[in-house]
């Protein structure tokens, strides 16, 4: 592992936050937990300072909580040997400059180029998890490394310590209640159900609100700035900026600022359910040990409804139908007009769903992390690499 010392990801911002939330999350605990000296290369950096608000959207090269994060415009530019990091990743095939492939044949050892693709629960992963692309020219030899649910996938993005940072806060009815006070919820709005509203501008919101609005029970939804704005302000007769709330009926909504990702933690940890999209914040929400809904990102031929029914296959396996029945629903998988006609059953389970939280995340924890995975992998191509040099 010693000569495992540099990592360069480079991002192309694709998923609004998806992408870049993951990759920074990687960058971080690889620096932070592993002594990696780590180069993120990143295409669109008004969304990274979105994520990490101290960042300068003009800047070619900075300094973020002990990363290198670089500018990355375009693909040309001229690179050497001394440029290439020990581990090289591309986040989704995003291509990396053809100067930089061309500066790894230089390397002696060459690098670990490595392409982490996007998680999905579907079996075929298993069979593809870690497989060789050699490079059509080049003596360079690209690997496939998934994230899972399954011990033969590289696991998921979970840092050392977070499960304990998560368990203090939410034991701590105090902190929970000053933390989303300063998100505009009132004193009078702690004993509704607090849920958090994170989607793609085509899920059926205003059907949701409806039934929040007419049901016996108070529902307090905040809503990040920016996200289902059609939605947010049909209902509060203006335009929803940070800041703003009304009730009508039993809801009340509350938008938020955009969190930097360590608040968004907090958000999820204090909410009774979480509705996230893409993949970044469907991580997170399972560790938060809060039910939730996830917006899958949404593809061609209505692929991403496969990869929902296969996560849903193994998530909702045992006790979570109604769950099930409700994200296939918002997903538009189902009629989106049913996710008010699903609600009252979802909402009866929550329960019942919270209580296997703990065991969905043990489960997963056991297939170890994707930053330790990934150097454990980079490492045995390392040793590989020196077996065939003698």
């Amino acid at each position: 592992m010693l000569s495992l010392s540099s990592a360069a990801i480079f991002c192309r911002v694709v998923d609004n936050y998806g992408d870049i939330g993951i990759c920074w999350r990687l960058a971080r605990q690889l620096q932070h937990e592993h002594g990696i000296a780590v180069t993120l290369w990143v295409d669109d950096l008004h969304t990274f300072r979105r994520i990490c608000p101290q960042a300068s959207i003009d800047a070619e090269m900075q300094q973020q909580a002990g990363v290198t994060v670089r500018r990355w415009r375009d693909w040309e530019g001229i690179f050497t040997a001394n440029d290439v990091a020990d581990i090289v990743i591309e986040f989704f095939g995003c291509d990396i400059p053809p100067g930089y492939i061309s500066a790894m044949t230089q390397c002696d050892p060459r690098p670990v180029w490595l392409n982490l693709e996007g998680l999905t629960a579907e079996e075929w992963v298993e069979g593809c998890h870690t497989l060789p692309s050699p490079h059509p020219r080049l003596p360079l030899t690209k690997h496939f490394f998934f994230p899972g649910f399954t011990s033969r996938t590289g696991g998921l993005l979970h840092e050392a310590g977070l499960d304990k940072e998560r368990e203090r806060f939410q034991s701590d009815s105090a902190a929970v209640a000053a933390f989303l006070s300063t998100l505009g919820v009132a004193d009078a709005d702690m004993a509704a159900l607090k849920v958090s509203l994170f989607c793609y501008p085509h899920a059926p919101v205003t059907a949701l609100f409806d039934a929040w609005q007419a049901g016996s029970e108070s529902v307090t939804c905040l809503v990040p700035e920016g996200v289902a704005t059609d939605a947010v302000h049909a209902f509060l007769d203006q335009a929803p900026q940070a800041g703003a709330t009304r009730t009508c009926g039993r809801l009340t909504i509350c938008v938020i600022p955009f969190l930097p990702q360590q608040d968004y933690d907090k958000l999820l940890w204090a909410c009774d359910l979480n509705f996230v999209r893409g993949e970044d914040s469907f991580v997170r929400a399972q560790w938060a040990d809060r039910p939730f809904i996830w917006h899958i990102y949404p593809q061609d031929e209505n692929l991403h409804h496969k990869k929902l029914k296969a996560f849903l296959g193994r998530y909702a396996a045992t006790g979570t139908h109604d769950l099930a029945d409700f994200a296939l629903s918002w997903n538009g998988a189902q009629s989106p007009e049913k996710v008010a006609t699903w609600w009252p059953a979802l909402r009866s389970a929550l329960p019942a769903i919270a209580q296997r939280c703990p065991e969905w995340r043990g489960a997963v924890l056991e297939n170890g992390d994707l930053a330790s995975n990934l150097l454990k992998f980079a490492a045995s191509q390392k040793a590989v690499s020196a077996r065939k040099k003698v």
